[in-house]
Order: C-alpha cells, then sequence, then structure tokens
C-alpha cells in the first residue's frame, strides 16, 4: 500500500469529529480523547506501525518497543489536535521557542524570497502559526496537486483564510505564483522528503540504507534562484513547539554541464541534515509507510543504484505530477 493510500485512512473522518468534540466539548475533552484515539491507530493499522517500528529502530540505534511506537503515533495525534487551534490562530497556552530566526530576518530586511525546506518531520503549521504572529511578508505552500486538494479542504473546515495560501502544483500559474512570492520577498514552503507515485527519485544513504528522495523540490529551487533555509517545527510536549530556521544554500545553481551532479550533492546535503534531525527527534517523523521501499520499475525506467536519471529541462523533470515536495499536513 503506498503512502498516499495509506494517508486517505480515515482521515476526513477523523478531521470532522475532532473538530466537532473540540467545538462542542472543549479541548480538556479532545486533550483526553488522544490517549484512546492514539491507541485506535496504532492498534488498527499494522503495516503503519510495521513500517513505523523499521525506522524507530534504526533512528534509535535499538529495537523499538510498543511505548516507542506509541510515542511517535501520540506525538503526530497531538500535532493534528494543535493544527485546529493554531490555524484558528489559537495561540494562547503555546510556547514556541524560535532558534535561527536571525537568519530569516535578514533576508526579511533585504527583502529577498525564501524557500523553506521541509520534511513530515513535526509541524509545518507550527511554522506557519509563527509566520501568522506578525511576519510582515507573505507565506505560500507548495504542494502537489492532489495533497493541495486536501489541505484545502482541511482549511475550508477548519480556517478559510488560508486556503489562498496553498499554491497546487500543476496547474498553470503555479509557477507564477512562487515565482512572484519570491520577487515579493515572501516564503515559499516545500516539504521534500516524499511525493506521490511516478515521481524522479535520488536515492541516499538514510540511517544506513539508501532511500528514494524527490529531485522535484531541489531542481524546483534551482529553477526559482532563491535563498534555501531548512526549517523544521518540532513537538516537544503539550502545546510545545521548537521552530528551527537553519541556513542551507544562499542558492542553488547547478552547473548546465553537470546538473544532475550538482543536484545530487545538494540533495546529499539535505539528506545528511534530515537523518540528523531524525535521529535527534525520531517521534517527530510522520512519514508512516515504508520510507527505504523502490517503487516498481517499469520498462522505461532504468535507475542506476544511487540515483535517479538524469533530469529532463523540465524544472521537475517527467516526475512533474510529484510536485515539490509532499503536502504540508
Amino acid at each position: 500500500m503506498t503512502w498516499e493510500r495509506q494517508a486517505e485512512r480515515g482521515s476526513a473522518g477523523a478531521l470532522r469529529l475532532m473538530v466537532w468534540i473540540v467545538d462542542h466539548l472543549g479541548g480538556g475533552v479532545a486533550q483526553f480523547l488522544l490517549y484512546p484515539v492514539t491507541a485506535y491507530f496504532l492498534l488498527s493499522a499494522p503495516q503503519r506501525w510495521t513500517a513505523s517500528r523499521v525506522f524507530l529502530s534504526r533512528a534509535l540505534g535499538r529495537r523499538a518497543g510498543w511505548r516507542d511506537l506509541y510515542r511517535q503515533y501520540f506525538a503526530f495525534c497531538s500535532t493534528f489536535l494543535d493544527r485546529l487551534y493554531l490555524l484558528r490562530g489559537q495561540t494562547a497556552g503555546y510556547e514556541f521557542r524560535v532558534t535561527g530566526l536571525e537568519h530569516l530576518q535578514a533576508l526579511i530586511a533585504e527583502k529577498r524570497g525564501c524557500i523553506l525546506l521541509g520534511a513530515h518531520l513535526g509541524s509545518f503549521e507550527a511554522m506557519r502559526s509563527l509566520a501568522d504572529q506578525g511576519c510582515p511578508v507573505e507565506v505560500l505552500a507548495l504542494m502537489q496537486a492532489d495533497h493541495a486538494a486536501r489541505a484545502t479542504a482541511f482549511f475550508e473546515t477548519v480556517a478559510p483564510q488560508h486556503m489562498a495560501t496553498v499554491v497546487p502544483l500543476g496547474r498553470p500559474d503555479a509557477m507564477l505564483r512562487a515565482k512572484e512570492c519570491l520577487e515579493r520577498g515572501g516564503l515559499l514552503g516545500i516539504l521534500a522528503d516524499r511525493g506521490p507515485e511516478g515521481a524522479r527519485l535520488s536515492y541516499h544513504s538514510f540511517l544506513g540504507q539508501p532511500a528514494g528522495f524527490p529531485v522535484g523540490p531541489h531542481a524546483l529551487a534551482a529553477v526559482l534562484r532563491a535563498p534555501v533555509m531548512l526549517a523544521f517545527g518540532l513537538w516537544h510536549g503539550a502545546r510545545r513547539y521548537e521552530i528551527r530556521f537553519e541556513p542551507f544554500a544562499d542558492q542553488i545553481a547547478p552547473d548546465r554541464q553537470n546538473r544532475q551532479a550538482d543536484l545530487e550533492t545538494v540533495m546529499g546535503r539535505y539528506v545528511t541534515r534530515l537523518e540528523d534531525m531524525a535521529r535527534r527527534h525520531p517521534y517527530n517523523w510522520f512519514n508512516f509507510y515504508d520510507f527505504w521501499k523502490r517503487p516498481e520499475v517499469h520498462e522505461d525506467a532504468h535507475d542506476p543504484p544511487h540515483h535517479a536519471p538524469p533530469a529532463a529541462d523540465s524544472p521537475v523533470g517527467p516526475g512533474h505530477k510529484r510536485g515539490a515536495g509532499g503536502d504540508a499536513a
């Protein structure tokens, strides 16, 4: 089962139920219900927790037990609940510790747009909420089209004011909106650790074994020629988050003659940093599928052992339908 199909499982119903509980029974009840809800999701999805155990065992350097699995799922459910509050601007009682903000502020002061390269590690909404608290520039999230549709549906239910901040890849105006956002000095968020089926992948060692990462996000950053920072919204317990901004590249500018090799090098740096963050914060890892499983190889696919075929002239190559990242969920 692909991670896209797994992500669909019960998500709409869970969203409606959680919104109803928060609105009618209050946050205290919702917080209490996180414990049985976490147990339910853990016990009802053996494929997911099997994949989680593999990841956690590698990240922790020991065999992961049920307590480890529960901690990871509880972190995920907690960030899901927090999204309902953060998207509505209800940040009272939340604690945000921010590191590296000075790097972002310097770019904003210079009116230089910036790409925020993230992953499904922690909460994207925690970072978004920080932007809502006085960020002087616009913030857009670039998503693959089907994830953008789910995010838009989520925002329509929870926070309609955020619907315009989602830019679906594949639409004629997507690249133009991204480019104009950066030209106005705005921030463009992209998750670069996964994407849908059919994307061009590059294989890099991740926690001891090669894993496929989409080329699209880095290729897109190379086309947009904007500064790139790594960004993570790490959950540290009930209503406590650490927002990290780390300079990554003043510009991703691969040489025309060595485009693929240069992109491979840049992606290797991203994967190395993501690996370090995953080891430090394993329970914030929200990819609940076999991260190391290679996709089926079709007759027209001839990938070398450690990287995908050279990218085409398109900003994201033949894997354009994968977009520049996963969802911002």
